[in-house]
């Protein structure tokens, strides 16, 4: 009896990848509840493996996929996509499966051989349209490049209604529940959208391509099933449409206030400038960076207009933490917001003009300009930053009408 065992989604259709319960970092993003690295294997004539795991989980996708068929059964493997937690285990799967062929989108293919070093003709490519016969199914391809790597494909099962999607509609969320419906719709709703944050938002607009895409493929799809969390089986249209209305990133009457301190000044002014947004009736989420994670900022941006963003100046230098942050929110590129800057300081005050000029650099407008005050902020310094909130938070309004 194999130690792990693979999960049975359709007569034909297996889940043989592997849960990953002590991840907490990928790249940069917290992943607080793990994850797991989906694979999926279809029983037909030609015996098929969608997607391959990382490197170090090997042996439970090949334990899984022994608990329903010898590996050297496999005829085809199919990379959707080529990162490491997807096919880090694919040269040694291979040298157990021994495949007729491994097939990949043409960006694919050069990722591939790129990271493995391999001749040219190990991969066989496939582009949108193509289709490849199993027996008594078939499977389709669409490139979905830069969803989100230029190598992304999805492939479709048309005979078992499954879209095998890789990265797209995923999450980080390791549990022994193969099926949404098997978890809350709580947590599905948080680790997709704090998913989507922190992979996608940089190509928002090409989801919104990409979900246009496949309303007029007009896909019958009753399993969903991507490289990362669960399958989705019974809320599909609800995934698809938290996509769309994350692409689109509509600002709502919420602002976010991060902020790093030294001897407490800052966060004073942070706590008086959350007073001032509030009191317009815009909610606030006030983020302190020594206890708030930046993949979690970037899932509050989402659905916020305003991004206020404070730090003493060390060194004529921002706070590390922030720096650090805002670098990041800077790589996913969020919009329809507005921003502003302000900071507690000693004897030079560079932070808050320097994270203006981040802001600016970012396409953020500045909705006022930044707010400095020296040393521990006493009444007047905390009401004028009371005063900045209100100002901010009258131009949040205004974008918000706007839209």
């Amino acid at each position: 009896m194999s130690a792990f065992n693979a999960v049975k989604l359709t007569d034909r259709v297996y889940w043989v990848g592997a849960i990953d319960w002590a991840i907490r970092n990928f790249h940069g993003y917290q992943t607080s509840r793990g994850t797991t690295y989906n694979a999926f294997l279809i029983l037909d004539d030609k015996i098929t493996l969608i997607d391959t795991v990382k490197k170090p989980f090997l042996s439970e996708m090949m334990s899984r996929i022994s608990s329903v068929v010898d590996p050297e059964k496999i005829d085809y493997i199919v990379s959707n996509h080529s990162e490491m937690d997807h096919t880090g285990a694919l040269p040694e799967a291979m040298t157990i499966i021994r495949p007729e062929k491994v097939y990949a989108s043409p960006n694919g293919k050069k990722a591939l051989q790129k990271h493995f070093h391999w001749d040219p003709e190990t991969i066989t490519t496939v582009k949108t349209g193509e289709s490849l016969p199993l027996g008594e199914t078939t499977l389709s391809f669409i490139e979905t490049r830069m969803l989100h790597w230029p190598d992304s494909m999805v492939s479709y099962l048309a005979e078992e209604k499954i879209l095998f999607s890789q990265d797209g509609f995923g999450m980080h969320l390791a549990s022994t529940e193969r099926f949404d419906d098997e978890l809350s719709l709580h947590t599905l709703d948080e680790e997709a959208e704090k998913y989507f944050a922190n992979i996608l938002m940089p190509f928002s607009p090409l989801v919104t391509r990409l979900m246009s895409q496949l309303k007029e493929l007009d896909l019958d799809v009753e399993l969903l099933c991507p490289d990362h969390g669960p399958v989705w089986r019974s809320h599909i249209g609800r995934i698809l449409g938290k996509w769309s209305e994350w692409a689109q990133q509509r600002p709502t009457r919420k602002a976010i206030v991060i902020y790093d301190t030294m001897w407490k000044s800052t966060a004073s002014m942070a706590d008086a400038i959350c007073n001032g947004l509030s009191s317009l009736g815009i909610s606030v989420r006030v983020m302190p960076l020594s206890s708030s994670h930046m993949s979690n900022v970037a899932t509050e941006v989402i659905e916020a207009a305003a991004l206020i963003v404070g730090s003493p100046t060390i060194n004529g230098q921002i706070f590390p933490t922030v720096a650090a942050c805002m670098t990041y929110l800077g790589s996913l590129k969020p919009r329809n917001m507005v921003g502003a800057a302000f900071g507690s300081y000693g004897w030079s005050g560079e932070a808050p003009g320097k994270l203006e000029k981040m802001l600016e650099d970012q396409n953020i407008p500045l909705a006022a300009e930044a707010l400095k005050i020296n040393y521990v902020p006493d009444e007047d310094a905390l009401q004028k930053a009371t005063e900045f909130g209100i100002s901010v938070g009258h131009k949040l309004l205004e974008l918000c009408e706007g839209d």
